[in-house]
């Protein structure tokens, strides 16, 4: 059974920097050829959407509009990690951020719904205030 854990979240000003981290366990050794691995963040009173998303195909990223520039993810096979580095935070980055796996040999995006993912972490808190 596959199981992701969020790390890292907490409280910033804005122009800070936080890093989360999701654990993943139950696969194996090679689950970095078949299963991508999306960011995703739910603020009060909005739809879940989609930040970032790594790919089983050669770890290819790709990010929601909004954060390019400011968020970076990747993946470390041998600790079965995948970080999301998130640095000049602004207020409208506040969320929980939850990250989660889809089983599938292709390129990912952050536009794809988060119905198609088939496990998830159970979040961790971003707040960014001054």
């Amino acid at each position: 059974q596959v199981r992701l854990v969020e790390f890292g979240g907490g409280s910033v000003q804005p122009g800070g920097s936080l890093t989360l981290s999701c654990v993943v366990s139950g696969l194996t050794p090679d689950w970095r050829r078949f299963h991508a691995i999306g960011w995703f963040r739910q603020a009060p009173g909005k739809e879940r959407e989609g930040v970032s998303c790594i790919s089983s195909i050669d770890d290819h990223t790709e990010y929601k509009e909004s954060v390019k520039g400011r968020f970076a993810t990747s993946r470390d096979n041998a600790k079965m990690t995948v970080t999301l580095r998130m640095n000049n935070l602004k207020p409208e980055d506040t969320a929980v951020y939850y990250c989660a796996a889809r089983t599938v040999d292709d390129y990912c995006s952050p536009l794809i719904p988060a119905r198609y993912f088939n496990s998830w972490g159970q979040g961790t808190q971003v707040t960014v205030s001054s």
